[in-house]
């Protein structure tokens, strides 16, 4: 049976959308009108009877595919051992990409040609396509008359094009189904006959390998990576491994290497490569081991808290805040209190802009369906990012993700009652935020909607809850499960309010607001634990408050000096016990990066060690100032010095409560007027206030957890 490229490509994806999809959903999918669709569908319903299925037509939820399941997986089965006689466009410019990326010599246009069954000229149009992709990875093609194509460039760059194919063209699922052990199972629901072909940069072996190795070192990391980021990185050590033993090694400079080395992640990527060694029994260079190190300080983090106290993180709070007042100013909504997108963003932009600086690049599978949908906002938030990093060029694929972060803020809540929800997500923060408030938005009636990620699925117990929301097709999951897109569509909406009508009954059974009346349901360790958290909270903001003092410094002296008189007074208050120490980290964190807050007369100096023993906020009124190195690298007037000092092993709460102090500074006009008045008593007030709504805050958290 002779099937177009087309009807293959909707063919697949009505079968992955087994609850129903609008033609114009379809034609957005496969980028043609939705006329040529209507076209098309005649061809698709005649290979429907083949397999005695058929099309249903649903009114308001699009069409779908109708017939039993064991006609259903029969017509999957063949589409996915189909031979494709015929690839569409953008698959067979791929799948040039990719052999010329593997290729070692030049191929002439001739076997190109024969292999994809087309003629030359077809092969020579496609090659002129792919050069403007080719330029996005600093790579080139050299065509010569008799000596046939080939890819120009560097190794580091060739990988980099490698996994953004691969992580464009082969979803989540397909890459977690391969690195989670399926692959032995080859059902209907595993890859199809293009992401074959595409996976074959990989041996599956060796993804299996690779994330068993992950798996063992992931707890030593000092941050939880998301999915996306963690399969980016099964996939780019995949590569490696492949490459290395095909003799094709990388590229990096030896003093960036050098200052790499001093990081946390490269003893983690030493461990990576030496268990790697062992199972192949090859030699890696030290080269590659930066590589990694480089791959795990730009991923993103699975969680959206990070601790201003950190590195460059308050450089980049500042970065976030300014961009948020950019998009405020524009949309006229107050955003500057949402503490959440604060987190978010800084969270995201800390990584973002690592990937960005070296030339990492990322792939956002979302980017169309974000600038169709939210276009206004893109380009608001493209001109802030714009205007905020001037001396950056942010990628569109890292707009789109600060677009879902403004998005999901944006989205109104209203009251959520009975339904109890799970959404399975591993797209990021931003997106997981924006799917969880669009949904709550449309069905105000879902009172319990909690995110996690794939690889997650296994500390919960999914009967627990009436629905399960998946971003990514997971056939294996335990319970049935409504299937969307990231970006809600109406039709999905639909389908997620259908499927509450029909458990209605059951979901008015499930009284989950009565628990409380069942004392055997009541789950005491975690009530204790919630207790304990708000505890903790509680006494570092007492700490804080009750030792808060401003010190007055009434004579000119360097900052040295500056510094040491007043840990001299904190170690005479026990709040240090080594003064010269904790004088010289203070230091040692300005020489890093500057600590002038830009356009203030304020510094933070900021230092957790092992010599500070309890946490301790004070303000150094200088009474001359004194020029510092600003956070943007400038010169600025400084006489007003916040110094906020915490233990080297606090918890987790200790460092948000510290973090919060610091996100207060820059947090509005007002709030930079109060830090910079020098008036203790407003300073108390402004603070106690403000941790008195950080502690209920924290107390609403706790409840819906």
């Amino acid at each position: 049976m002779y099937i177009s490229a087309r009807e293959r490509q909707i063919l697949e994806t009505l079968l992955t959308r087994a609850e129903g999809i609008t033609v114009k959903e379809i034609a957005d999918r496969i980028d043609v009108s939705v006329r040529t669709i209507h076209r098309d569908l005649k061809g698709v319903e005649d290979i429907l009877k083949e397999y005695d299925l058929t099309l249903l037509k649903k009114s308001g939820l699009g069409i779908q595919v109708n017939g039993s399941t064991e006609s259903i997986e029969e017509l999957q089965l063949f589409l996915f051992n189909l031979s494709h006689n015929e690839y569409t466009p953008e698959e067979r410019q791929t799948v040039i990409f990719c052999t010329l990326l593997e290729a070692t010599e030049p191929i002439k246009l001739i076997s190109l040609a024969n292999d994809l069954n087309v003629t030359i000229a077809t092969v020579s149009n496609d090659l002129t396509k792919l050069e403007e992709r080719l330029n996005r990875f600093d790579l080139s093609l050299i065509r010569k008359r008799g000596y046939g194509v080939e890819i120009f460039g560097s190794e580091s760059s060739k990988r980099r094009a490698m996994s953004s194919i691969i992580s464009q063209n082969v979803n989540e699922f397909e890459l977690l189904s391969l690195v989670r052990e399926n692959i032995q199972r080859k059902s209907t629901h595993q890859v199809t006959s293009a992401s074959e072909r595409l996976l074959g940069l990989v041996e599956k072996k060796k993804l299996l390998i690779v994330e068993k190795v992950l798996e063992e070192i992931n707890n030593e990391l000092p941050y939880s990576i998301a999915d996306s980021a963690y399969i980016g990185l099964v996939v780019h050590l995949s590569l490696a491994i492949e490459r290395i033993m095909q003799g094709e090694n990388i590229q990096i400079d030896q003093g960036y290497l050098g200052r790499l080395k001093d990081t946390v992640e490269y003893s983690i990527a030493e461990k990576i490569i030496e268990k790697l060694q062992k199972v192949y029994e090859i030699d890696i260079p030290e080269a590659e081991t930066g590589y990694i190190t480089m791959h795990l300080r730009g991923a993103k983090l699975r969680h959206d808290k990070e601790f201003l106290l950190e590195d460059s993180s308050f450089n980049i709070a500042i970065k976030a805040k300014s961009l948020i007042d950019y998009v405020e100013k524009y949309l006229d909504k107050d955003l500057s209190n949402n503490h959440s997108l604060f987190q978010g963003l800084i969270a995201h932009l800390r990584p973002a802009l690592y990937r960005i600086k070296q030339h990492m690049g990322i792939s956002n599978p979302l980017l169309e369906k974000i600038k169709s949908d939210y276009s206004d906002l893109f380009t608001i938030v493209k001109e802030g990012t714009e205007k905020v990093f001037p001396h950056l060029t942010i990628p569109d694929e890292e707009v789109g993700y600060l677009v879902l972060h403004f998005g999901s803020v944006l989205i109104s809540r209203k009251t959520k009652e009975n339904v109890k929800a799970l959404i399975i997500c591993s797209s990021g923060i931003g997106t997981s935020k924006m799917l969880a408030n669009r949904i709550q938005q449309e069905i105000p009636n879902l009172k319990d909607l909690q995110n996690i990620s794939l690889f997650d699925i296994r500390n919960y117990d999914l009967r627990e809850y009436d629905l399960v929301i998946s971003t990514i097709d997971s056939p294996d999951l335990p319970k049935d499960y409504i299937l969307v897109s990231p970006i809600l569509t109406e039709s999905e909406i639909e389908l997620i309010k259908s499927r509450i009508t029909e458990q209605g009954s059951q979901l008015v059974a499930k009284d989950h607001t009565n628990v409380f009346k069942d004392v055997s349901l009541y789950d005491t360790k975690k009530t204790l634990q919630k207790l304990h958290n708000i505890k903790v909270y509680s006494d570092v903001i007492v700490t804080l408050l009750e030792g808060f003092e401003i010190v007055e410094i009434n004579q000119i002296l360097p900052i040295q000096e500056v510094l040491t008189t007043v840990c001299q007074h904190l170690n005479k208050l026990d709040v240090i016990n080594e003064t010269p120490i904790v004088v010289s980290a203070l230091l040692e964190r300005e020489r890093v990066g500057g600590l002038g807050i830009p356009d203030t007369n304020m510094a933070l100096f900021h230092t957790r060690n092992d010599h500070v023993l309890i946490p301790s906020f004070k303000i150094i009124n200088l009474s001359s100032p004194m020029s510092l190195k600003g956070m943007d690298q400038s010169q600025i007037d400084v006489d007003n010095i916040l110094l906020l000092l915490s233990p080297l092993n606090s918890t987790q709460q200790v460092l948000e409560v510290l973090s919060y102090i610091s996100a207060l500074i820059i947090e509005d006009e007002k709030s930079v007027e109060i830090f910079q008045s020098k008036n203790k008593n407003l300073l108390s007030a402004h603070l106690t206030s403000k941790f008195e709504q950080f502690i209920y805050e924290k107390i609403n958290e706790n409840r819906s957890v």
